[in-house]
């Protein structure tokens, strides 16, 4: 097995606690079988594909869920990529994947088999240097959260907490608390990578000791990728998540707040300690600057970039938790990352028209490059207390896609058939011409163009 392949069939560990917590079969007279009735009392099972209380039935009222386009009785439902909510997308053959040089919607085949040409990656070979933070006065993000966990289920406070009252796009989290983190940083130099000038770099989230994603065996590819021309030498930089996931975790804070704070975090407390740990300069050209994440680390990675396009303009992203995730609730964007792309789902005149308006619809056009992906087997409402409209993570990246189609945005982004959430064999199928789109050469773009 290659370096690169090595993630092929690694599970996130917010998928992994919905499988763990999807136990649910149902008899054929529609009862629950004596499987899901065994289940921990405390793990979320999917009695249904939508929370209780969901708006299903009515367009015209607050928070709806669109239920259309769904099949399947599983961890998550099968979405059809040819629903009419979603924009129109070029469906390819199977095994194929979308020309390096196109823009637009594409849709996977089933097949996510890792290309030929990427079986014989060697082994990364240049310069690894990590180095680990702990949380401080002087380390931002002080104190760090964490929520309580019952036991034995290890997402179990994120499903006993309770929407508020009237307005389910706001989660009430128990038992969520200060608490310290600590983190390894990734830097990797790749072999005879020019240090005497300032570099371009790709800076991504879940990564360190704890991540589970592509992480180190990114490395490798990067290694095959530049020394073929297909990407300029850059540094990679992989930083570890806070700790825990979803609302009220310490993730979940630094990655779903739709604000440019994970980003001038990044800027303040772990760039220059790059800098001085590697012994390197990096640019500060946004040009040469790219994000990239899985889940919410994907959100993050769109936050970055379009809450501080001066510092980034390239984005990559795996199932990008584009949805009402942010916690604390913040009044004045209340449906969190969902209302980058799409408004706040409930009644407009609850509220001044401004916090719930969509933000990119709004404004003009970034001049940012974005290559994203969602899977068909997506996450969709894994938190069941919130029936606010704004957790179908597959509605929200084809809402995206709209956008960015109606703003003219250079970006391209692919539905995975046959696909779960940050699916690791779209990953691996995917990533090295994903990598070669975000940085093939471009006219350099002008602000709000």
């Amino acid at each position: 097995m290659s370096a690169f392949s090595s993630f092929h069939r690694q599970v996130p560990r917010f998928w992994k606690a919905c499988l763990l917590a999807s136990t649910l079969m149902l008899a054929p007279d529609g009862t629950i079988s004596a499987r899901a009735q065994a289940a921990p009392a405390d793990c979320m099972t999917l009695e249904a594909l939508q929370p209780p209380q969901a708006n299903t039935t009515d367009p015209q009222k607050p928070f709806y869920i669109d239920t259309s386009g769904l099949s399947g009785i599983g961890a998550m439902p099968v979405h059809d990529p040819h629903n009419p909510l979603y924009p129109q997308a070029t469906d390819l053959p199977d095994t194929t994947l979308p020309p390096v040089e196109a823009v637009g919607n594409f849709i996977l085949g089933p097949t996510h088999a890792l290309p030929a040409q990427w079986q014989d990656v060697q082994p990364a070979r240049g310069r690894l240097i990590s180095f680990t933070l702990t949380s401080s006065p002087n380390s931002g993000y002080h104190p760090g959260i964490m929520r309580d966990e019952p036991e034995p289920c290890a997402t179990g406070m994120r499903n006993v907490s309770t929407s508020q009252p009237g307005d389910p796009s706001i989660l009430n989290v128990p038992g969520a608390h200060p608490s310290p983190w600590t983190r390894t940083v990734d830097v990797y130099v790749p072999p005879d990578t020019p240090t005497g000038q300032p570099l371009p770099f790709l800076i991504f989230g879940d990564g360190g000791n704890d991540g589970i994603y592509p992480g180190r065996d990114l490395f490798a590819l990067v290694d095959r990728l530049t020394a073929e021309h297909r990407i300029p030498p850059m540094i990679i930089i992989g930083v570890g998540a806070g700790g825990g996931d979803a609302q009220g975790s310490e993730r979940g804070r630094e990655y779903d707040t739709m604000s440019g704070d994970y980003a001038d975090w990044v800027e303040t407390h772990i760039l220059p300690l790059v800098e001085q740990k590697a012994g390197i300069t990096l640019s500060h050209d946004p040009e040469e600057r790219a994000t990239m994440g899985f889940s919410s680390s994907g959100a993050a990675a769109f936050a970055m970039a379009w809450f501080r396009p001066n510092l980034y303009h390239r984005v990559l992203a795996y199932s990008p938790s584009l949805v009402n995730q942010q916690w604390p609730h913040d009044p004045s964007l209340p449906g969190g990352g969902w209302q980058l792309h799409s408004p706040w789902a409930g009644t407009p005149q609850a509220m001044p028209p401004q916090p719930g308006a969509a933000l990119m619809p709004a404004a003009p056009k970034a001049p940012l490059h974005i290559w994203y992906e969602v899977g068909d087997q997506d996450l969709f409402y894994p938190v069941r207390p919130m029936p606010d409209g704004m957790h179908d993570w597959v509605l929200a990246g084809e809402n995206l896609a709209r956008v960015l189609a109606n703003k003219g945005y250079d970006y391209q982004f692919v539905f995975s058939r046959n696909a779960r959430h940050v699916d690791g064999p779209t990953i691996e199928q995917t990533l090295p011409e994903a990598l070669e789109w975000l940085w093939r050469p471009r006219e350099r773009p002008q602000d709000g163009q």
